[in-house]
């Protein structure tokens, strides 16, 4: 290496210890190294949007990195729902590689989209990292979800009825992304508030991207954050709304014990067709664990990255139950047979 290039190494290196030096910054890295030490084992990657929070998370991944020797990618997801959207990508990418961090622009491709906006852009964001990471060989997916984030998630996820597997889903530091389980998805910044978040990204980087969506009332991240806004001021805390999420945690953990016990005790995987039958028991367990149960294992035999819809799921419960004929069902891209005392899952793709 040149000597040039070495002093340029030893002067980004330097910029980062120095940062560390600060002690509000240092206690939040030692709770991030923490949090991603016993999940990463070789390389892995940060999801960039260019926002506070991201920025954050790409200066402490890169710390990260550089103490241990880690070899880490940089996504950043040019989505193209506003104008400038592929100008801001150019610029963060600009911007990360003064500070010595090389980054790969990903591109959705453009599409009108006059509904579900944003759940059209995390899809497809998601869609085109794991891709990536596949290529790469990367199994760990760094993104930069925080506290406020958790607090909201739970409340948009509330106001669509989501049960308490979905209600309690998202305060998980690792959960997986693809059904085969190849993929994880790591949140290590989920109990650290964003003010923490946006006094990093000022006091290293110092840039940042402003995504207008954030405070349009046409999206219901936006109302909910003013409604959590509003619930503050009346005594609404991180530690009381925690104390209420680790209680519903509790619970979701004990009803997942029995759907795995459903699962094991009343159901046989035939790994050569790929096909599952399911025993009388199976069925007259309460109705959550049938439910659960049953998600799963559609999810695993059709291959699916996300569960078939709840409302389908209970239509076909109620099918399974009242019926003892041979009629067949499809959901999510399996074939569901009631035969007598059993039913038999297996794929459309045979």
């Amino acid at each position: 290496m040149q000597k040039k290039n070495l002093s340029v190494k030893k002067k980004i290196h330097n910029f980062y210890s120095k940062k560390l030096d600060d002690p509000r910054i240092k206690r939040i890295y030692l709770n991030f190294k923490k949090k991603i030490s016993s999940h990463i084992s070789s390389s892995f990657c940060v999801a960039v949007s260019g926002g506070i929070d991201s920025m954050a998370l790409s200066f402490l991944a890169k710390c990260y990195s550089l103490e241990n020797n880690k070899k880490i990618y940089f996504f950043i997801i040019d989505h193209k729902l506003r104008k400038n959207s592929t100008f801001e990508a150019k610029l963060v990418k600009k911007k990360l590689k003064l500070f010595q961090i090389s980054s790969n622009i990903l591109t959705i491709k453009k599409e009108k989209i006059s509904t579900n906006i944003q759940s059209f852009a995390r899809e497809n964001r998601y869609k085109l990292i794991i891709k990536q990471s596949l290529i790469k060989k990367i199994d760990m997916i760094l993104t930069a979800h925080h506290v406020d984030d958790l607090i909201e998630n739970f409340f948009i996820r509330l106001l669509r009825g989501s049960g308490l597997k979905g209600l309690t889903s998202f305060s998980k530091i690792k959960s997986k992304v693809n059904f085969d389980d190849k993929i994880y998805i790591l949140r290590p910044l989920i109990d650290i508030p964003k003010k923490d978040l946006a006094y990093i990204s000022n006091n290293t980087f110092n840039f940042n991207v402003n995504d207008p969506s954030n405070l349009d009332d046409k999206f219901l991240r936006a109302r909910v954050r003013k409604l959590i806004s509003n619930l503050e001021r009346d005594g609404l805390t991180f530690n009381k709304f925690k104390l209420s999420l680790n209680n519903l945690s509790k619970s979701n953990i004990a009803i997942d014990y029995y759907v795995k016990k459903n699962i094991n005790d009343n159901s046989n995987y035939l790994k050569l067709t790929n096909s599952i039958i399911l025993k009388d028991d199976f069925l007259k367990q309460p109705d959550e664990i049938v439910f659960r149960s049953f998600s799963e294992l559609i999810k695993k035999i059709g291959k699916k990255e996300t569960f078939a819809r709840g409302a389908k799921v209970d239509n076909l419960l109620k099918f399974l139950r009242s019926t003892n004929n041979n009629s067949k069902k499809t959901l999510s891209g399996c074939i569901i047979q009631k035969l007598k005392n059993s039913v038999i899952i297996s794929s459309e793709k045979r």
